[in-house]
């Protein structure tokens, strides 16, 4: 990891985030004047679960996986976030330690936010509270959904969904197909949906040779998003 450095942008970056759009320039201009900048290497981690709660981030550039370690000693990840989004937020209002860790699945830049200073805006604006809120519970149902999916759902349909999810979120209409943006490797893929990296080699290889996936320099390209939408909701012969 390098050392964090003042980030000169940082007011203007947080402009753009829905968390941070609304509130008083001067407030935002505080918020960048405290926040420090550090860049990771893929895999490498930013923050593990029960650390102190310093710091709110949000990701600059690069993608961020939230996952906590099974007692079996396999990981969970219950998020893939990126540019734009926060993490660590709700561990710092509350002052607890981090529930989950935060790892780098790529090279990830991030602004880091002092605890205090969040805690202090948050007090002053109580709104900031309720965006959080609003944030959260986006994301439990977005994990519900999850949850739900690895109960009752193969795991052919579950890798097609996070491919749509994914995609659909972040992706770049090319002439081939809607395009990943980033490189997602096949054991992160096989983290998000609670299966094996073998397994998801396996089936990603198989729709490679059938046309539904396609490979551009390590980033997947959906070439048959109807297909793909089929196999998510078990329709695929």
């Amino acid at each position: 990891m390098l050392p964090p450095m003042p980030s000169k942008d940082a007011s203007a970056f947080l402009k753009t985030s829905p968390m941070f759009a609304v509130r008083p320039a001067r407030e935002i201009e505080a918020l960048g004047g405290v926040t420090v900048e550090e860049t990771h290497r893929p895999r490498e981690y930013i923050f593990m679960e029960g650390d102190p709660a310093r710091w709110f981030c949000v990701v600059k550039c690069g993608h961020v996986k939230i996952l906590r370690h099974s007692r079996t000693g396999k990981d969970v990840v219950l998020e893939l976030l990126g540019p734009g989004e926060v993490f660590g937020g709700v561990a710092v209002i509350e002052k607890r330690p981090y529930p989950a860790a935060a790892q780098a699945t790529d090279s990830a830049v991030v602004l880091k936010i002092p605890a205090e200073a969040m805690i202090a805006v948050s007090e002053r604006h109580p709104s900031l509270i309720k965006e959080l809120a609003l944030m959260i519970g986006r994301r439990l149902r977005a994990a519900h959904d999850s949850v739900t999916s690895l109960a009752v759902d193969p795991v052919e349909a579950r890798l097609a969904a996070a491919l749509l999810r994914l995609a659909e979120r972040e992706g770049t209409r090319g002439k081939h197909g809607l395009a990943l943006p980033f490189h997602l490797t096949r054991q992160s893929l096989a983290d998000m949906t609670g299966t094996t990296v073998e397994t998801a080699i396996r089936i990603l290889s198989r729709w490679h040779r059938d046309g539904v996936l396609d490979d551009d320099g390590g980033r997947l390209v959906l070439t048959d998003r109807e297909g793909l939408s089929a196999l998510a909701e078990g329709e695929a012969d």
